[in-house]
């Protein structure tokens, strides 16, 4: 089993291939999307296993700050660890107040981005299983 299932998004192709290839070696399950518009799509379909979103925040139309709003709003559970090379303080707060998982500069540090990944998939693994003990404990509660 892959350590998690990854959509990587972000507008540089060569970057996209030369990172779906590392992150691969790494024993994650990597899915790329170019842009924020392709990302919604790709989560939208039916039978996604995507837990975590490494996004770019800059990407042209919609960038990686509305991309992550538009993820936390419709697929709350999904974890984000943004990625930029034009890191500014303003940015990084505001992708965390969104609720990104973690902000990374590149180049990254492939360890690092693994080891955040394995984070963000374990938080999200972490809170199907508590929505499933609560559903369970509701449903016991009424038959009791």
């Amino acid at each position: 089993m892959a350590i998690a299932n990854v959509l990587l998004v972000d507008d540089e192709v060569p970057f996209v291939e030369t990172m779906t290839k590392r992150l691969g070696k790494r024993d994650l399950e990597v899915t790329t999307a170019f842009s924020g518009a392709e990302a919604l799509e790709k989560l939208g379909q039916k039978g996604s296993k995507v837990e975590v979103v490494i996004l770019d925040v800059k990407m042209p139309g919609m960038d990686g700050i509305e991309t992550l709003r538009e993820i936390k709003r419709s697929y709350p559970l999904v974890e984000v660890v943004m990625l930029t090379g034009h890191a500014t303080v303003e940015t990084a707060i505001e992708g965390m107040k969104l609720g990104a998982f973690d902000y990374l500069m590149k180049p990254c540090d492939m360890e690092v981005l693994v080891a955040k990944v394995g984070g963000a998939a374990f938080r999200k693994r972490e809170q199907e299983r508590k929505i499933v003990e609560a559903r369970i404990k509701e449903i016991t509660m009424r038959r009791a």
